[in-house]
């Protein structure tokens, strides 16, 4: 059972709830996030127009960036069988590749009613800095 799972009711999470997963990105998920979606920006490939660029470097897609939520969210919290209802997120600092990155979500409610939990959801680079902020509605479907 994850830390996060501590904190529950009656086999939902409590609200204060928290997780966290960590990833140092890559070429590698630049080009299967390419490959799954089509997206081939020159930020992400060229880095002559990359360095020209407000961000100075090649950035990994916002996709790249948000999934490491979708990993956190239906692994460690909820957990499995969890899936998003809805999201609200801004991408308020770009990735760069090779950047090491850190989700973290927080159990802000809980329905009584149905599973169904609104969380708090941040990404930060290695320096603490914000890269997305925002808010995510899940919900758990029973696998037991």
């Amino acid at each position: 059972m994850s830390d996060a799972w501590a904190k529950t009711l009656k086999g939902r999470p409590a609200v204060g709830a928290v997780a966290e997963r960590s990833r140092r990105t890559s070429m590698r998920d630049v080009a299967m996030f390419s490959a799954m979606t089509g997206d081939m920006n020159p930020l992400h490939y060229d880095a002559a127009a990359a360095e020209r660029s407000p961000f100075g470097a090649l950035i990994v897609q916002g996709g790249v960036t948000s999934g490491l939520l979708n990993a956190a969210v239906a692994e460690d919290l909820p957990g499995p069988g969890t899936v998003f209802l809805g999201v609200e997120w801004r991408f308020v600092k770009a990735v760069l590749v090779g950047e090491e990155i850190t989700a973290h979500v927080e159990v802000t409610s809980v329905r009584d009613d149905k599973p169904i939990c609104t969380l708090a959801t941040t990404v930060r680079n290695a320096k603490g800095e914000a890269c997305l902020t925002g808010t995510a509605t899940t919900y758990t479907v029973p696998l037991r």
